[in-house]
């Protein structure tokens, strides 16, 4: 075992005893580092005390000048009064995934591994789940970590090593990371998300845009917030992908094959029909998965047979209804307009099941594009007040229904109800909600699976 970083001489404090709590925690005791944990959460606290032994602190009694470093959750804003005394007091603060990336590079925990970023603002958990299978197809030791899988501290830290990691992070996360620099960085596609948590838009995309300093960076060009950081930001070796036909240095669509003319001359790789999930979503993920598989130098026929055993993650376009001729879809991860706009782009008429918190989010130009599928909106949640004012503006033929009701299950089943009686044969009933989901439900899960029972038992033959 190698020397630990300096930061790591000292006594560390972890701000948050949440599940990136508990995995950093875990390894910084293995490590024998002297650590604390703090959340303002007694119950946490105990369950990671007994889990882990590690000395806890509610947040009100700690004394900040005691530590050397901070190690935040990824949920924890830069403006938390803890995090800002911190650097005040001239503390370094960094977030659980930088560190284990700095504890990895220093070899503390063996051979460093190679790390495969997936970023962007919609999509991300798909194309890591495609790129894992493609790199576990190819004969990699894998494992899909971060946001998805298991927390990237966990992963160092277990009994069989990992060689490749492909991690799924998000803006929080990459914003708390100074050191971090991918072997393959992947940014998908740029828009307003997470507003309230950044400050602002350019913030949130430069956060984004760090993975962008990896040796071989891989980037959606048809994004037009993705375009213009490419074209003032200097990459070592640049790969885009496309929906389009490929120019040399893409992978794109020719002749419905997925054909990468980035690392071969006109490599036909897969065909882009019958892909998981359906629709342009589907295979602009799988796009910006094989150019990050094929940057490993992943064969052809690997990722062939990846993406044909590929099957999608709860939530994110899943089939939950099909009765009658009409089709239920459950897109409950789509929390912000970018991601509810490429869910209704795959259907010519909708009924869309919509509503939440918005976050700040503007909903003008997702209806304004979608207006002419929109057969009829059912809105639910905090800011279903703003969505339905906008489609009656921009979508005047669409029928509207607003429940006032804020208990999940039967404010679900009143839209999910009324969705049915308004939808015919060719039809799709769509949630996509364009919103976050915590003003009502537990989660984005919780929201789709109730969605899905009240299909269950409104929509069949």
């Amino acid at each position: 075992m190698k020397r630990l970083p300096q930061e790591l001489h000292g006594r560390v404090l972890v701000a948050g005893a949440g599940v990136s709590g508990l995995g950093i925690t875990a390894l910084l005791k293995s490590l024998d580092v002297d650590v604390v944990v703090v959340d303002s959460r007694p119950d946490a606290l105990e369950k990671i005390q007994v889990k882990t032994g590690a000395e806890v602190c509610l947040d009100v009694d700690i004394q900040l000048q005691d530590f050397s470093c901070v190690i935040t959750s990824p949920g924890w804003s830069p403006d938390t009064p803890l995090l800002v005394q911190a650097k005040d007091l001239g503390i370094e603060v960094l977030g659980d995934v930088e560190l284990a990336y700095r504890l990895d590079r220093a070899e503390v925990c063996g051979k460093p591994r190679q790390w495969l970023v997936v970023t962007g603002t919609n999509g991300k958990t798909t194309t890591t789940a495609m790129l894992e299978a493609m790199i576990k197809s190819a004969g990699f030791k894998a494992q899909a970590v971060g946001n998805i899988g298991v927390p990237v501290a966990e992963a160092l830290n277990t009994p069989e090593r990992i060689d490749v990691f492909v991690a799924e992070l998000s803006s929080f996360q990459l914003h708390w990371s100074e050191q971090l620099v991918p072997d393959v960085g992947i940014l998908l596609n740029l828009a307003d998300d997470h507003i309230d948590w950044h400050g602002s838009f350019d913030s949130y995309a430069a956060a984004k845009a760090k993975v962008l300093q990896a040796p071989i960076a891989i980037a959606g060009v048809d994004n037009e917030h993705v375009a213009q950081i490419l074209s003032t930001t200097k990459t070592q070796k640049l790969v885009e992908f496309t929906a389009a036909e490929p120019r040399a240095g893409q992978l794109g669509i020719r002749n419905k094959m997925i054909v990468d003319c980035a690392f071969a001359d006109s490599l036909e790789i897969v065909s882009a029909e019958g892909i998981e999930p359906a629709g342009p979503a589907g295979v602009y993920d799988a796009l910006a998965a094989a150019a990050a598989a094929r940057a490993m130098g992943v064969c052809a026929d690997a990722i062939a047979a990846a993406l044909a055993d590929f099957h999608v993650a709860g939530h994110r376009g899943q089939i939950v209804g099909n009765a009658r001729g009409i089709v239920a879809i459950d897109n409950s991860k789509a929390t912000n307009p970018h991601a509810a706009g490429t869910a209704l782009a795959s259907h010519e008429s909708i009924v869309w099941v919509a509503g939440g918190q918005l976050k700040g989010s503007e909903i003008r130009d997702l209806v304004l594009e979608h207006s002419p599928r929109l057969k009829a909106v059912a809105l639910l949640g905090v800011d279903a007040p703003i969505i339905a004012e906008t489609v009656r503006e921009l979508a005047p033929h669409a029928a509207i229904m607003v429940t006032e009701n804020r208990k999940p299950r039967e404010a679900m089943d009143e839209v999910v109800s009324w969705s049915v009686a308004h939808a015919a044969p060719g039809d799709a009933i769509i949630l996509a909600p364009a919103a976050a989901s915590l003003d009502m439900y537990s989660g984005m899960g919780q929201r789709g699976d109730m969605f899905a029972e009240a299909i269950a038992r409104e929509l069949h033959d």
